[in-house]
């Protein structure tokens, strides 16, 4: 038989301790990481740090949906919070997975993919949704530190001025300091850039190249300016 000579209060101290990492609140854990500063929020946090869930969340004006979110301990022993979600999405035909992850001088988003429903946060552009193809974007100092993945533009019929393609997609990437994602049709006649501050604003500007005189005075009756051989709408705004 093993003895264990431990003392009983410390013992008990010990497993107290153990008890609290274990069960520590997420919702407390967000808190202190600040992510709510990063543009994330949810109706209702439940459950522990390391295995709690997200209901009802949002990234900005964008719905992510239920969540199932934990604090990754690997990412914490080398100075970074990294929250890890996974959950259905909100577009019921690509499930939801990534991170969000915060340091002392950086914050970004991890190895995400999804499909999410833009909402009115481009509004008027024609954005019905966002997909995102492994999409990891990390901001350092207030600056674009790194970018990748792939970005597709999902597009609605809500401009009758214009004919565009079903989606337009190109790959993140930093530029000047920013987050550029550039969007463009295959035959290259329209684009959307959008280009994203680490504060959360953005600009995004749809150029399209119009067949006809006639098509030209559509897109000048709507609001689009001459760019560089085509037209060009674009808007300002803050997730």
């Amino acid at each position: 038989m093993i003895r264990l000579t431990t003392r009983r209060p410390v013992l008990f101290l010990a497993m107290v301790v153990v008890a609290l990492i274990v069960l520590f609140p997420l919702r407390l854990a967000l808190g202190l990481i600040d992510m709510g500063a990063q543009g994330l929020s949810a109706r209702e946090v439940t459950g522990p740090v390391w295995a709690g869930g997200l209901n009802d969340a949002h990234y900005g004006d964008i719905a992510l949906g239920d969540l199932d979110a934990g604090l990754s301990p690997l990412q914490l022993a080398i100075g970074r919070a990294r929250i890890d979600v996974a959950g259905a999405g909100t577009s019921g035909d690509q499930a939801l997975r990534g991170a969000l992850s915060v340091s002392r001088s950086t914050f970004g988003v991890d190895d995400v993919t999804a499909t999410l429903p833009a909402s009115s946060a481009f509004a008027p552009l024609p954005i019905a949704a966002l997909r995102f193809d492994d999409v990891s974007v990390h901001f350092r100092d207030g600056n674009c530190a790194s970018a990748e993945g792939k970005v597709t533009a999902l597009i609605a019929s809500t401009m009758p001025q214009l004919t565009l393609p079903p989606s337009l997609s190109g790959t993140a990437r930093c530029s000047g300091g920013t987050l550029l994602v550039p969007l463009a049709s295959q035959a290259q006649t329209e684009s959307i850039a959008v280009s994203i501050e680490a504060d959360g604003k953005y600009r995004a500007t749809l150029t399209a190249r119009p067949a006809d005189a006639a098509a030209a005075a559509a897109l000048a009756g709507a609001g689009f300016q001459p760019s560089g051989g085509g037209y060009s709408l674009r808007i300002e705004g803050r997730f």
